[in-house]
């Protein structure tokens, strides 16, 4: 399967650390890959790499300006992960709930 025929989810996509840190910057500001690029000590080329990947999952979007692609961020589609943790928070209130009953009753 070619690179571009990947479809990346929402995880996959936010597994790397780089790619965390360019939604960082995102939350801040749109930014074209210029500003992007001077963020990261790799190439241009990688940091496009990364861009396309969370284009993919759909977590960002480039509009063309010029010569430059901008950038945007769509913090909705974090919503799955938050989704995600909140099965896991409830959880965990629940056994800390048993855990305190336990205690108390002892």
């Amino acid at each position: 399967m070619s690179q571009s025929a990947v479809k990346y989810d929402v995880f996959q996509a936010i597994a790397d650390p780089t790619r965390r840190n360019v939604l960082q910057l995102l939350a801040a500001t749109d930014r074209p890959i210029s500003n992007i690029s001077e963020h990261f000590d790799i190439s241009r080329t990688a940091v496009v790499k990364h861009l396309k990947i969370l284009e993919q999952a759909e977590l960002i979007s480039a509009q063309k300006k010029g010569r430059e692609k901008i950038y945007t961020l769509h913090s909705e589609r974090l919503k799955e992960i938050e989704d995600w943790l909140q099965y896991f928070h409830l959880f965990w209130d629940n056994k800390l709930a048993q855990l305190q009953s336990l205690v108390e009753d002892s």
